[in-house]
């Protein structure tokens, strides 16, 4: 058991019988009454933030949580089969579990984040930017930048996104995973 001075801003408790990681914190003495530990905490699995107060001193459950770096193989359906790239051990997860699935290809390496406990994934982490090759688009206007009109894109992973009217075929772009919006043209 912890209490509120081991505070640190990444930490995972068990709070209410959920994982949260402690995202911000405060230590305030006011000059009445006792001391307490303003927080923000974001939810594990589900991502929610919620501020909560916690009476300085108060004992904490601290949770282990593992990361590990896995390479993506396939997926059946709505399960993602993954390989660890250490231990060659293959796992799979459910794809709501993966925060961008039409922008993963062979191949591209992620981090699942396990309990420790319990060995259970619990979070999958993609980069933040993925390059992509365009497999499909209608032809691009040479020296059309000046304008913000976007036309849709399809991508070597079957998605379909919207790229600005200079993008061709067999253009490698990159993609923000976060948002699925692109974000600029790869030179080669």
């Amino acid at each position: 058991m912890a209490t509120t001075a081991d505070f640190r801003n990444g930490l995972i408790i068990e709070y209410n019988g959920e994982l949260w990681a402690i995202s911000e914190f405060q230590h305030v003495k006011p000059g009445k009454g006792p001391a307490f530990v303003r927080t923000k905490l974001k939810n594990v699995i589900t991502g929610k933030v919620i501020p909560n107060t916690f009476t300085s001193g108060v004992k904490i459950n601290i949770q282990r949580v593992e990361r590990r770096t896995y390479q993506y193989l396939y997926n059946e359906g709505d399960t993602y089969h993954f390989m660890n790239s250490e231990t060659f051990e293959q796992t799979y997860i459910d794809k709501a579990m993966v925060p961008s699935p039409h922008l993963m290809k062979e191949g591209q390496e992620v981090t699942i984040s396990y309990h420790a406990e319990n060995d259970t994934p619990m979070i999958c982490e993609m980069p933040t930017y993925v390059v992509l090759q365009v497999t499909y688009t209608e032809p691009g206007d040479r020296g059309n930048t000046a304008t913000n009109t976007f036309k849709d894109a399809e991508l070597e992973t079957g998605a379909i996104i919207k790229v600005p009217l200079f993008i061709n075929e067999g253009d490698k772009i990159k993609i923000d995973t976060r948002t699925g919006d692109y974000s600029e043209r790869v030179k080669e």
